[in-house]
C-alpha cells in the first residue's frame, strides 16, 4: 500500500475555553477580598484600566471656579486662618514647624512596636527565656532542641533520645533542661502528656502538696473527662462537695499551654450583599465598598491610532480588549451575584422574616432553574460570599441544605433541626441534660418528625456539643 499526503477539509465543532471565558469563570468565585486585589493588580499593570473619579466632586470644583462670590469667600477664609497662625506664632501648643509633621503622621506618638511588631509565637517567646535562664551555653543548645520539637499546642513531640542526638549529648543531660522548660511561660509547655502538664502547674501553684489531687491527675484524668464521679467518690471517700472543689481546680489548669501563641491569623470576612427590611418586603444591596469602579483610559484609548509599528500597535489593542472584558466581567459578576441572591431570598423568605429556624431544604438546582443558569455557576458564585441579613451575616453556602421528612409530608430543612437542638441544649438543666432519646421525642413533638437518634447524634456532633454524659455538671 503506498503512502502518500493529501490534504483534506474536514468541519467540526468544539468547546474552546479561551482566556477571557476562564477569567469570567475565575471572578465568580473569587471572594470579595481577593476580588479587590485582583482589581488593584490589574490597576498597576494595564495601561488602558483607570479608576472612575466621581463625577459630582468635578461638578463642585468646577462650579465653585466659575463662581466669583464662593472664590472670594473661599480667599477670606484662608487670609484669617493665616492671621491667626502669625499671631499664635510660638505662643501656640504646637509650634508652626511642627504641626505639619502632625498632620502628616499622627500616630507619631505611639511606639514603634505597636504599629510594626508582629504577634510572638511561642518559639520565640520561649527562646527568649531560655537567654535570659541561668543555663550554661550546652544546656542552651539541648533547649533549643526540645523547643524546636514542639507541636502547636506546646507538648514534646520527640522523646529524649531524640533530643539528645539533636544536641548531642546523653539522654540523662536532656531532662534536667527539660524540667527548666517546663515551668517556663506558659507552664507546662514541653510536657509530654496531659498528665505531666498539668503536674507541672500544681507543682508551680504549691497544690502538689495535696495527694488525692495528684492521684486524680495521674491516674483519674480519663475517668474525669467522661464524668465516672462515683467509683472516684468512692474510692477516696469523697463528698460531692469535696469532688467540686478539686474539679474546680483541675479546671482552672490549662492542658494546652501553646494553644494561645498559635500562628493562625482570624479570617476576617466582609459581606458581599446586604439584605434589608423594608415595608414588608427585602431589599438587596451589593457590597461596592472599596471595589474601585473601572473605565477604559481616555488618554491611552483616543491616541491608540497615532500609535506608529505593528508590534505596538498589537499589544495596545490586546491590553484595551482586556481591559473591556474585565470591566463587562465584573458587571456580569455583580450582576449573577444579585440575580441569585435574589432568588434566594425568595426561596428563603421565611429564614428572612422569622431566623433560621425557618430555613427550608434548598438545592443547588432549584436556584439555577429560576434564575436560568447552570449549577455549576451558581456554585462558583455562592462560594466564599457571604450576605448580611437581620439575623446575622452568613456565607452563601448556608441557604442550601438537605431535606428532613415530617409525619405530614412536608419537608424541613437540616440547619432548623440543629438550630432546634442547639436551643434545646442550651435552654437544658446542666445537672439533668438532655440526651439523644429525649431530643427525638421534642423534634418529634414540635415539627412531628421522624428522625432516629443516630442523626440526632451527627447533627449534635457536627454543632461541636459533647454528649449527656459529659455535659453534666457535679451536683
Amino acid at each position: 500500500m503506498a503512502l502518500e499526503l493529501r490534504q483534506q477539509l474536514k468541519l467540526s465543532q468544539q468547546l474552546v475555553m479561551t482566556p477571557q471565558l476562564q477569567q469570567a469563570i475565575k471572578l465568580l468565585q473569587l471572594s470579595r477580598i481577593e476580588l479587590v486585589d485582583m482589581v488593584q493588580q490589574e490597576l498597576m499593570e494595564n495601561p488602558f484600566l483607570e479608576e472612575s473619579v466621581d463625577e459630582r466632586h468635578e461638578e463642585y470644583e468646577e462650579k465653585r471656579a466659575d463662581t466669583p462670590e464662593m472664590e472670594e469667600a473661599y480667599s477670606r477664609e484662608v487670609a484669617t486662618n493665616a492671621d491667626w497662625e502669625d499671631y499664635l506664632g510660638d505662643f501656640a501648643s504646637t509650634s508652626r514647624q511642627a504641626a505639619p509633621r502632625e498632620s502628616e503622621m499622627p500616630e507619631d506618638s505611639n511606639l514603634f512596636e505597636t504599629r510594626y511588631s508582629s504577634n510572638p509565637t511561642l518559639d520565640g517567646h520561649l527562646l527568649w527565656q531560655l537567654r535570659l535562664s541561668p543555663l550554661d551555653e550546652k544546656q542552651q543548645e539541648i533547649g533549643e532542641a526540645i523547643i524546636g520539637n514542639l507541636s502547636s499546642n506546646g507538648y514534646l513531640q520527640a522523646s529524649l533520645e531524640d533530643v539528645a542526638e539533636l544536641a548531642s549529648c546523653s539522654p540523662d543531660e536532656v531532662l534536667p533542661v527539660l524540667k527548666a522548660v517546663q515551668k517556663f511561660d506558659p507552664v507546662g509547655v514541653a510536657a509530654r502528656t496531659p498528665q505531666e502538664c498539668l503536674l507541672v502547674q500544681i507543682e508551680v501553684l504549691n497544690y502538689d502538696r495535696d495527694p488525692i489531687l495528684l492521684s486524680l491527675i495521674r491516674d483519674h484524668l480519663e475517668d474525669l473527662e467522661s464524668r465516672r464521679y462515683k467509683p472516684i467518690m468512692r474510692k477516696f471517700k469523697l463528698t460531692t462537695e469535696d469532688l467540686k472543689e478539686y474539679l474546680d481546680i483541675i479546671q482552672s489548669l490549662d492542658p494546652m499551654p501553646g494553644a494561645s501563641f498559635g500562628n493562625v491569623e482570624p479570617n476576617y470576612v466582609a459581606p458581599d450583599v446586604y439584605v434589608y427590611g423594608y415595608e414588608g418586603d427585602f431589599m438587596i444591596a451589593l457590597n461596592d465598598d472599596g471595589l474601585p469602579q473601572l473605565q477604559l483610559s481616555s488618554l491611552y484609548a483616543d491616541n491608540l491610532a497615532s500609535v506608529s509599528g505593528n508590534k505596538d500597535k498589537d499589544y495596545f489593542q490586546e491590553r484595551m480588549r482586556s481591559a473591556s472584558w474585565l470591566i463587562k466581567s465584573l458587571h456580569q459578576r455583580q450582576r449573577t451575584l444579585y440575580k441569585v441572591m435574589e432568588s434566594i431570598v425568595k426561596y428563603q423568605r421565611e429564614f428572612f422574616e422569622q431566623g433560621p429556624s425557618r430555613l427550608r431544604p434548598l438545592i443547588l438546582k432549584e436556584i439555577a432553574e429560576d434564575v436560568g443558569m447552570h449549577e455549576s455557576t451558581i456554585s462558583r458564585v455562592t462560594s466564599n460570599k457571604y450576605a448580611a441579613t437581620p439575623y446575622g451575616v452568613y456565607e452563601l453556602k448556608y441557604f442550601f441544605n438537605s431535606s428532613l421528612a415530617l409525619a405530614d409530608g412536608n419537608e424541613v430543612g437540616s440547619e432548623s433541626v440543629k438550630v432546634l437542638i442547639k436551643k434545646y441544649i442550651a435552654d437544658e438543666n446542666p445537672k439533668s441534660p438532655l440526651s439523644d432519646e429525649k431530643i427525638v421525642e421534642m423534634l418529634q413533638d414540635e415539627l412531628q418528625l421522624n428522625i432516629a437518634r443516630r442523626t440526632v447524634a451527627k447533627y449534635r456532633t457536627a454543632l461541636g456539643i459533647p454528649s449527656s454524659s459529659k455535659r453534666k455538671e457535679v451536683l
